[in-house]
């Protein structure tokens, strides 16, 4: 017999004080922290516990005493239920505060670092409609929202076009209306989701029976007016798939690459998967300081293109490259930082584990006629060894914008062995930033810490930090 689950205790009239990472607020309950979504400092709630260790616990809001003064009106529907923009609910001014305090804390506390000038966290001029790509799940299982359930009503149609249900792989939240990409992209995706409700023929995916026919739409636009949308369907039904991408681009002639995908595996991602060209290219062009960037279906772009231009120069900047520097970039991507500074530097080497994105690094030097880069994929601890250093030169500076969960100890040791005069280190998580450099701090301090928030109405926060080499080290 399965053992009655204890109830846990609600917690009343507590004031929550301050933002946790994640973008959880935080509570103190005697001796003990208490984490809650969706909540600002200055509210004063009920807590009903959902769970409780010795020293935390985490809960809801269940009832609102007093509401904060530092609170926002949400102006999103599915704020609260969506997985993403969980920060609706804080002014943005306060939001960038924290996350200004969130890189701080990050580098004094879990790395130990002196900085000599951590300067104002450039904010974004855009906090709505500022991501350049969408990706929406069709599913046959919508989620049902408390207040749907709490109607008591029967749903004849449980189809649903939008973003998985965080903890939830089989779970969908129809999305009427999302604020984070140009608007185009909320008339395409209810376009393509009346079509396939209207038609015979268009079962939306069922993901934990895997089955049904429309699987996933992919929508990316760009600075250049570039639009592109891939369709991706279980099977090949040529009639039925080419009926709605031919709706779609009689609908919506500015489409310039409309493109789909035949995905008969059990996870959605399609690195793995051909993809096929219906109408126009098979990229988009994206644009920034003169130079342009083709952008496939597979390629990685920084999603918030107006802040990537900030961020990028103020890792160019950093790096005070005056034409005779050896540059090079790690974890390059499609090599956009590696092309966006060549021209101050004098030979760039980009350094990227994904083949197609240096493929797509190489097509962006020549598109741009840059002629002073030199790209490499491979897993960056096996390709950036002393070898390779010897071989192509010492770099007088090093650029490295690795993943979240930061830089492999053979590739900080191979750094040290490379002594660089300047390391430009960008992150998307200052906390393994931290990590990084207190291990560089053998050789190196931190000269300038420059947060940039590309990510409006989240707790994330990119963060640029540029090193020098210490003069007595050796």
């Amino acid at each position: 017999m399965a053992r009655n689950k204890k109830q846990l205790p609600l917690l009343e009239k507590v004031t929550i004080t301050d933002v946790a990472a994640e973008g959880k607020a935080i509570a103190r309950v005697n001796d003990m922290v208490v984490f809650v979504p969706f909540v600002a400092p200055g509210d004063v709630i009920d807590i009903q516990l959902t769970r409780k260790k010795h020293s935390y616990a985490e809960g809801k809001a269940v009832h609102f005493h007093e509401y904060s003064p530092q609170r926002a009106v949400p102006f999103c529907k599915h704020f609260g239920v969506c997985g993403g923009c969980k920060w609706q609910h804080l002014p943005y001014e306060e939001q960038i505060r924290y996350k200004h305090k969130q890189v701080i804390d990050n580098l004094t506390r879990i790395g130990k670092i002196e900085m000599e000038e951590i300067l104002p966290i450039k904010g974004s001029k855009h906090t709505t409609f500022y991501r350049n790509k969408l990706e929406f799940t069709f599913s046959n299982k919508k989620w049902l929202t408390e207040e749907e359930v709490k109607t008591g009503a029967k749903f004849d149609c449980m189809n649903a076009v939008g973003f998985h249900i965080p903890g939830m792989f089989d779970k969908v939240l129809d999305i009427h209306k999302c604020w984070l990409q140009n608007d185009i992209s909320n008339r395409i995706r209810l376009a393509v989701k009346e079509y396939c409700l209207t038609h015979e023929g268009y079962p939306f995916f069922d993901l934990r029976n895997q089955e049904g026919f429309v699987r996933t739409l992919m929508i990316r636009t760009a600075s250049t007016g570039d639009l592109m949308v891939v369709l991706v369907f279980f099977y090949e039904d040529v009639e039925h798939r080419e009926a709605l991408l031919s709706h779609v681009a009689e609908q919506f002639p500015e489409i310039t690459s409309l493109m789909y995908v035949i995905n008969g595996k059990c996870n959605d991602t399609i690195t793995d998967q051909d993809v096929l060209v219906f109408r126009g290219k098979d990229h988009i062009i994206e644009e920034m300081e003169g130079l342009q960037f083709k952008v496939g279906p597979k390629s990685f772009y920084q999603t918030n293109s107006e802040q990537a231009y900030e961020l990028y120069k103020v890792a160019r900047e950093f790096a005070g490259l005056t034409g005779n520097e050896m540059v090079y970039d790690l974890y390059t991507g499609t090599g956009t930082i590696a092309n966006f500074v060549s021209r101050q530097a004098k030979k760039v080497i980009g350094i990227e584990y994904v083949p197609e994105a240096i493929e797509d690094a190489k097509v962006n030097s020549a598109l741009n006629k840059i002629e002073n880069t030199l790209f490499y994929a491979g897993d960056m601890k096996d390709i950036l060894t002393q070898d390779f250093i010897n071989q192509h030169g010492r770099p007088d500076v090093i650029i490295t914008d690795p993943p979240r969960a930061g830089m492999h100890d053979d590739v900080i040791d191979t750094i040290l062995f490379a002594e660089p005069e300047r390391i430009v280190y960008v992150s998307c998580n200052p906390a393994t930033q931290a990590r990084d450099l207190s291990l560089l701090s053998v050789k190196y301090a931190v000269k300038k810490v420059q947060p940039v928030d590309m990510f409006p109405h989240t707790h994330h926060v990119e963060n640029v930090v540029l090193l020098e080499k210490l003069k007595n080290k050796n």
